[in-house]
């Protein structure tokens, strides 16, 4: 098995990212319509938009994705930082992709100073709970959701 490498999306990435992400959403039930996709796409690569992208790559593959932002942290004098969706080819898990994503974006957030780096997952998510478990503290907080 060859060593994952983690780096920045660039244009390049279209294609295996656009792939990817379909496959994210159908792994939580959305079939994402191309104007989503591509529109996601867009958001990435503007930094006006606030949200970015890590990508996992192995031997010039891209195996695995993690969508990421950040905002001023109202607890401490840092910044949080929010993972939004974190996902790896189901053939490439067990790679370290996923770890690796996870490590890129603690390092981050530690260069900034104090706050937290946070997400979520479907608590039918075992297998990525199993991982988060491993690298991260489960908190005791609930999600809710209005929809507008």
């Amino acid at each position: 098995m060859s060593d994952v490498s983690v780096r920045a999306i660039g244009e390049r990435d279209h294609d295996a990212w656009a792939g990817l992400f379909a496959a994210y959403g159908t792994f939580y039930e959305t079939d994402f319509t191309p104007e989503v996709i591509e529109s996601t796409w867009r958001r990435l690569l503007d930094p006006a938009e606030g949200v970015d992208a890590l990508v996992a790559d192995r031997d010039g593959v891209v195996i695995g994705f993690a969508h990421y932002r950040s905002h001023p942290d109202t607890f401490s004098l840092g910044r949080d930082w929010y993972l939004d969706d974190l996902f790896v080819d189901p053939e490439a898990r067990g790679s370290g992709a996923a770890t690796a994503l996870i490590a890129t974006l603690k390092q981050f957030a530690s260069e900034t100073g104090p706050g937290s780096l946070r997400w979520i997952t479907a608590e039918s998510n075992e297998r990525a709970q199993r991982l988060y478990d491993r690298v991260a503290t489960r908190t005791t907080w609930l999600t809710y959701e209005v929809r507008a």
